[in-house]
């Protein structure tokens, strides 16, 4: 029995338990193909860029009011059949004191890496009262959303790692990995520590009402599957423990991870996702059975005409064909100057194509 049986009646998670998105994710049989997008709310569309008008991006995640309409923005346009939480991965490292900001067109920046054993010190762990506009937001979210399922997510450990070490965005991840291959016991720490802070703020979420929950773990694609199995997959795998009592979906993205599906399914997660490089039938014979999927358009392809989206919408949908579970999204976030339209059209698209 899952901990969506166990909630009362009301809960937010029992009033979305029959949605075509957590059916998907539970690869039982759906009305439609669900749909959501990665960064749905955000840039790409107009209302949002009037709301955060003169906001800096981490002030605007600790306003609940602020927060629920941004979410609401895209179910609102494009009729998704899930939100996702806007907040940004490196919220809960701000919420436990790390000196950071997120500078327009750069992304995060550290202002002191760390680097030694001593600086573990200052990852302290993460509580409830840490984040309290997170857990406002969410039940101003739920009681908005009723029946339509909210996502909670997190960065994964070795993406945040990745930030921390090197100080901000990186191309090729020196200082992560010198610290990776030259102190693996300092690392192995690091990424445990990352993994408690990551399981406290998704527990959160679940707590306030998020129906499922998706760890990012947007730069694990530029290491091997020997150092993912030996130096990533434990701290992800803690995560996922962590959050496995309530019985919520879990979902694992990363992007240019092609060679570690089958890995990033065995760390714990229900679903996997999909960037847009490999074929979902493929990344279904990566993974091998007993997880769904979620992916996998090339976000780029809604820069092109309707009848090219809804070709290559079509050879996504038919890769997934034979899935378990398939809940159909873009391969990474929507691109800032992506047409809203486009996002509307295509929702519509695999919802009547797919329609049961």
């Amino acid at each position: 029995m899952s901990a969506n049986d166990r909630r009362p009646v009301g809960s937010p998670q029992s009033q979305t338990y029959d949605s075509a998105f957590l059916k998907a994710c539970r690869r039982e049989a759906v009305p439609h193909t669900p749909v959501w997008f990665m960064r749905q709310a955000g840039r790409s569309l107009p209302e949002y860029l009037k709301v955060r008008e003169g906001i800096p991006m981490l002030d605007s995640c600790m306003r609940p009011e602020l927060v629920t309409e941004i979410t609401l923005q895209p179910v609102r346009r494009h009729g998704v059949d899930a939100a996702i939480f806007f907040s940004d991965i490196v919220v809960p490292l701000k919420a436990i004191g790390i000196d950071l900001d997120i500078k327009p067109g750069v992304g995060p920046v550290i202002a002191e890496p760390i680097r030694t054993r001593a600086d573990l010190a200052r990852l302290r762990d993460l509580t409830p009262d840490d984040v309290t506009y997170v857990t406002e937001a969410i039940g101003m979210l739920t009681r908005e959303l009723g029946s339509t399922p909210l996502i909670g997510f997190a960065g994964a450990p070795f993406t945040l790692a990745s930030y921390l070490v090197e100080g901000g965005p990186s191309r090729n991840h020196e200082h992560t990995k010198a610290l990776m291959y030259g102190d693996p016991q300092l690392w192995a720490d690091l990424l445990d520590r990352l993994a408690e802070i990551t399981g406290a703020f998704l527990k959160v979420q679940i707590e306030a009402g998020a129906s499922a929950v998706q760890l990012f773990d947007s730069w694990v694609g530029a290491i091997a599957p020997a150092d993912y199995t030996r130096s990533v997959m434990p701290a992800s795998a803690k995560v996922f423990d962590a959050v496995a009592s309530y019985g919520v979906p879990r979902i694992h993205f990363g992007v240019g991870t092609g060679e570690l599906l089958g890995l990033m399914g065995e760390a714990g997660a229900d679903v996997v996702g999909v960037d847009w490089r490999v074929p979902l039938d493929e990344a279904a014979r990566r993974v091998g059975p007993g997880k769904a999927l979620q992916g996998n358009l090339d976000p780029a392809v809604l820069f092109s005409t309707p009848d090219a989206v809804m070709a290559k919408t079509d050879e996504v949908l038919d890769a997934a064909a034979g899935l378990e579970g398939h809940i159909f999204n873009l391969g990474h976030g929507v691109l800032p100057t992506t047409d809203p339209d486009a996002l509307t059209r295509l929702t519509e698209y695999v919802h009547t194509r797919t329609a049961r």
